[in-house]
C-alpha cells in the first residue's frame, strides 16, 4: 500500500504542475520551465508530466487500494496548486493587480 500511497503522490503532483505549463503552451503564453520559457517548450512539458502521472497512475495498482490512492493523489494536487498560489513557477511569484472600485 505504501507504494500505492506514493506513486500516487507523485501522480498528483505531476498532473497538477503540468496544467499551467500546458495551458500556457496551448494559449500561446510564456511561463517559466527550467529549459526556458517559451510556449512550445511549456506545452511539450505539461504533456510530458501528464503522460508520466498516466504512468505512474498505472503503476501505482490503484484497483488494490482505491481510497488511499484516491487521498493521496488528492493531496499531491492540492500540494502542487498551493506551492503555485504561493510561491509560483522558478520562484517567481506574481502580485495580483488591486480589484478594481477598492481603495488600496
Amino acid at each position: 500500500m505504501t507504494q500505492t500511497i506514493l506513486l500516487s503522490l507523485f501522480a498528483g503532483l505531476l498532473a497538477a504542475n503540468a496544467t499551467p505549463h500546458f495551458v500556457k503552451g496551448i494559449t500561446k503564453e510564456e511561463f517559466p520551465t527550467l529549459f526556458g520559457p517559451s510556449p512550445l517548450i511549456n506545452l511539450v512539458a505539461g504533456w510530458g508530466m501528464y503522460v508520466l502521472a498516466a504512468i505512474l497512475t498505472i503503476l501505482a495498482d490503484v484497483a488494490a487500494h482505491p481510497v488511499p490512492a484516491f487521498a493521496a493523489g488528492a493531496v499531491g494536487v492540492l500540494a502542487m496548486g498551493v506551492f503555485h498560489a504561493q510561491v509560483g513557477a522558478a520562484g517567481v511569484g506574481r502580485r495580483s493587480a488591486p480589484a478594481r472600485g477598492r481603495a488600496t
